[in-house]
């Protein structure tokens, strides 16, 4: 394997630091509106509630995020890609979010712990009493077997991001290429580990907020949900570098055309995915399975399921079909912020329906219960961000000794 000494001095080390104070002081002045939400949701009827799942909304839209970079870093050390080394550094940053997002998943799993029904009916012991069903799931879903999982998730990822984030870092110091053949001998077994860790986390976070219904095909809907957010907010994040002066000459047009691409074929495997599950469900027409799919055609949430079928698939469809449009930054960086917003409505979708107070009513939610959702999710990603910051630190924002980096720069579409 060819060494990149000569390479790593015709590249200059960037950090994240030259972006000045501001962007950390912006990440934790928005993590204010948290406390904020919180109050939102005490001063309001069933407010607890609400704040209560909108906050279990926020914390696993970020981490579909991190988690979907965690998989882009996995399979690139996998394959031996070249082309994506300059992006890569970026992508095991954003991976590093599942650290500060296991404090703030915390207080969900101490709540659940309580025996607090407040969001999963399976925590507290009279309603399994009275539920049949509940009592047959008891031995997986109960408080103390869901809190070792909590470790376990958790532990999984943050130990991957660790992992291949300080491996690659120390390249940088020491230019060794055994640690990219360590890393690409390590990627397989971390993503047979990742594969299980994420589907069980999706059944057991979401899925499990309606204990009674399930689907086999729910964790690779989360898992396609995350790399859509993924990929929309590695084209925001590049481009928005690229505008400050960072990274300008290692990434070019070329890479954020192939970031463009494929944030438009997760896109499509997550429609392939989500109808899938739809008729999968729909044929076999079985009670227990069909009421997921008919609340959300009910009490207005119709409207919300509308809008992902045309807001999340078909519009964007249309448009990144476009050469042109994934190859000009500005047209890039304007779908890639409109495939986040849908990413958030699509949790937001899954989740909030769940709601037990007023059976969920989209129709009946006020300003105030919205305005706490947002607040809710500003709050969290101020957090989340500040951690990322942090977490960047002085290390470069680029794997300027990777032996592939030769390749990356002169990375050309045909």
């Amino acid at each position: 394997m060819q060494t990149s000494s000569d390479t790593n001095n015709k590249v200059s080390v960037q950090t994240l630091a030259e972006l000045g104070p501001l962007p950390m002081k912006v990440a934790l002045g928005c993590s204010v509106l948290l406390p904020v939400a919180f109050v939102l949701g005490f001063l309001m009827d069933n407010g607890t509630e609400l704040f209560a799942f909108s906050y279990l909304q926020s914390t696993f839209f970020f981490l579909s995020i991190s988690l979907g970079a965690l998989f882009f870093v996995l399979i690139q050390q996998l394959t031996r890609a070249g082309w994506s080394v300059v992006l890569r550094r970026i992508s095991e940053f954003i991976s590093m979010g599942v650290i500060p997002l296991a404090v703030l998943v915390l207080p969900i799993v101490l709540v659940t712990l309580s025996g607090s029904d407040i969001l999963y009916q399976w925590a507290s012991s009279k309603n399994v009493a009275g539920d049949h069903l509940l009592q047959a799931k008891a031995p997986y879903l109960n408080s103390g077997f869901f809190a070792l999982r909590y470790v376990i998730y958790f532990g999984s990822w943050i130990f991957l991001a660790r992992f291949f984030l300080n491996k690659s870092v120390a390249q940088d110091e020491n230019g060794d290429p055994e640690l990219t053949l360590l890393m690409e001998r390590r990627s397989g077994p971390a993503l047979l580990l990742y594969a299980f860790t994420i589907s069980f986390a999706a059944i057991d976070f979401i899925m499990s907020l309606d204990a009674h219904w399930f689907s086999t095909i729910f964790g690779v809907y989360y898992f396609a949900a995350g790399l859509v957010g993924f990929f929309s907010t590695l084209a925001i994040t590049l481009i928005y570098l690229r505008s400050k002066g960072l990274l300008q000459e290692p990434i070019n047009v070329e890479h954020l055309h192939d970031v463009g691409k494929l944030l438009f074929a997760f896109n499509c495997f997550w429609a392939y995915i989500a109808i899938s599950q739809y008729l999968l469900i729909w044929y076999a027409n079985i009670p227990e399975e069909t009421v997921f799919f008919l609340h959300r055609q009910e009490h207005g949430w119709g409207i919300i399921s509308l809008i992902l079928v045309i807001g999340h698939f078909a519009i964007p469809f249309v448009f990144f079909m476009s050469r042109w449009m994934k190859r000009n930054p500005k047209t890039l960086f304007f779908w890639a912020a409109y495939l986040l917003v849908m990413n958030w409505i699509d949790i937001f979708w899954l989740v909030m329906p769940n709601v037990k107070s007023g059976s969920g009513d989209f129709l009946g939610v006020s300003f105030a219960m919205i305005l706490m959702n947002i607040c809710c999710t500003v709050g969290v990603g101020g957090i989340y961000v500040a951690g990322l910051l942090k977490f960047a630190g002085q290390k470069s924002v680029m794997p300027v000794r990777d032996p592939r980096l030769e390749e990356s720069l002169k990375f050309h579409n045909i």
